[in-house]
């Protein structure tokens, strides 16, 4: 500390810190696609901040500790607030229990991610990250304010749907990452293609196609891991076949 520290990437860390505080304010003033947004703006700060840190060679012990409280302020903090106000109130405890899980499970999350991360968290996730977690919830609210603009007061299947994404961040199952794209080297033609097409489905419906693509994270990420453990079973049932 006595050598200072890096302006860029702590200052990125800082910037998506303030806009999960922001989101906090605006969703205890009853202004949930603003809170929501500003939930997505803070994910980008989350992957500027490491990519710069990466690429300048500033990444130090503090950073990542500033990193990990900033993710918890923006992302398990401001989502659970969000989530409460906006639904979960009227459920009384069970909302209340079921936003403290979602917080519960993110702090878990970082504390588990901080000791994996040189090992076997280099590159894929174990447990879905949560800034992942923070984005399905945050594209439902903007997705849901994009057809009405009433809140789902006491909705069963945000309930639902919170405690099952709290439990998928401290599970063990693997969640794919930005960090696996190797973007120094060649890529196919149709990567490119692709890359085009969601640019041209956001900008059709911007609260629709992020509303898709985050739950078609989620549920890639459950059926894949499901077809893992399938088939990792049934290795599992022919080797000891084989043994007998």
């Amino acid at each position: 500390m006595k050598r200072g520290v890096y302006l860029l990437p702590n200052g990125l860390t800082l910037c998506g810190m303030f806009f999960g505080f922001y989101a906090v304010i605006s969703a205890l003033n009853g202004d949930y696609p603003r809170a929501a947004w500003s939930i997505l703006i803070a994910t980008v700060f989350d992957g500027l901040d490491g990519w710069v840190a990466r690429l300048t060679n500033t990444t130090t012990k503090f950073g990542l500790e500033l990193d990990s409280l900033s993710d918890l302020i923006a992302f398990g903090v401001a989502p659970s607030l969000l989530l409460y106000t906006w639904t979960l109130a009227p459920l009384g405890r069970l909302g209340a229990g079921a936003a403290f899980l979602f917080v519960a499970c993110g702090a878990l999350r970082l504390a588990r991610y901080n000791i994996q991360m040189v090992s076997t968290e280099k590159m894929s996730f174990t447990g879905m990250p949560i800034p992942a977690a923070a984005s399905i919830m945050a594209t439902l609210v903007i997705f849901y304010h994009s057809l009405s603009s009433v809140p789902p007061a006491g909705s069963i299947m945000v309930f639902i749907l919170t405690i099952v994404i709290s439990l998928l961040m401290i599970s063990t199952l693997r969640f794919h990452g930005v960090k696996e794209l190797d973007l120094k080297k060649r890529k196919p033609f149709w990567v490119l293609v692709f890359f085009v097409l969601i640019i041209f489905f956001i900008l059709l419906h911007p609260p629709s196609a992020l509303f898709f693509f985050a739950m078609a994270y989620l549920f890639w990420g459950i059926i894949e891991n499901t077809y893992l453990i399938y088939r990792k079973r049934r290795l599992l049932a022919s080797e000891n076949r084989e043994d007998t």
